[in-house]
């Protein structure tokens, strides 16, 4: 019989990573919830057990290498192997979504750094890993801001903006994507980025409106929408996908 595959995915326990674990456990992985947020992430891992997957809850703090370490080392010990990272948090520190103007130099350095770090040390320590067992796969979650300007225009009119740490995180993870699925080459390690489009958030109808006129039919996207591309990257129908960046949009960034 063959061996179940392990996932790990961080920020498990938010908007988009529930329906990421959801997906993930459905299709016969064995999965890891990774979060800072016990209740939730126990609660989610409960019911995926109650639905007859295979799911374990690790509470970690991403901004500590030591938890990071951990993280992979009771993955191991709790399902025997892994085979995939989706890096799917985000940390907002600090005086976070404040406009450019007011945003301090500590705020842009701590978003940053408690953004950016993580996903190079969760994808170091997974890397060490993979590499020893010659196979792996790492998902990074981008976003299409990471990928052009912001339409501030579409902001017009509401409370919201489009902060200049997330649009700087996110391109940085974008070629922190690129940079490592070079340098693990010949190690049969896959390193890809999702970039999604927005995402239904309860955000007010006038912002919906005019994010809705940039795109081709639905406008703003469920966290379900992105799951078929985060399946196919972990399933061997990709396995010669490499440092690719898979846009999720419904044409926005057109």
């Amino acid at each position: 019989m063959p061996i179940k595959k392990t996932v790990v995915i961080t920020g498990a326990a938010g908007l988009i990573g529930t329906s990421f674990c959801n997906a993930v456990a459905s299709h016969g992985y064995n999965l890891v919830i990774a979060d800072n947020n016990e209740e939730r992430s126990e609660a989610l891992a409960a019911k995926i057990r109650s639905d007859g997957h295979q799911a374990y809850a690790c509470i970690f703090d991403a901004t500590r290498p030591n938890d990071i370490q951990k993280l992979l080392d009771t993955s191991l010990t709790r399902f025997g192997n892994v085979h995939a990272l989706v890096n799917n948090l985000y940390i907002r520190s600090g005086n976070y979504g404040a406009d450019f103007f007011d945003v301090t130099y500590n705020d842009f350095s701590q978003n940053l750094s408690d953004n950016v770090t993580p996903y190079f040390e969760l994808s170091k320590i997974f890397s060490r890993h993979f590499c020893s067992v010659n196979s792996g796969t790492i998902i990074n979650i981008a976003s299409v801001y990471g990928c052009i300007a912001p339409k501030f225009e579409i902001y017009d009119n509401t409370k919201m903006t489009m902060p200049v740490e997330y649009a700087a995180i996110k391109s940085a993870i974008l070629h922190l994507t690129r940079y490592m699925a070079k340098r693990l080459k010949g190690y049969n390690i896959r390193v890809n980025a999702i970039s999604p489009g927005g995402i239904l958030d309860d955000q007010p109808e006038t912002f919906l409106k005019a994010y809705g006129d940039n795109c081709s039919s639905k406008g703003m996207l469920s966290p379900d929408d992105l799951c078929g591309t985060l399946l196919f990257l972990l399933s061997e129908e990709s396995r010669y996908i490499n440092g690719q960046n898979m846009i999720v949009d419904d044409g926005f960034t057109l």
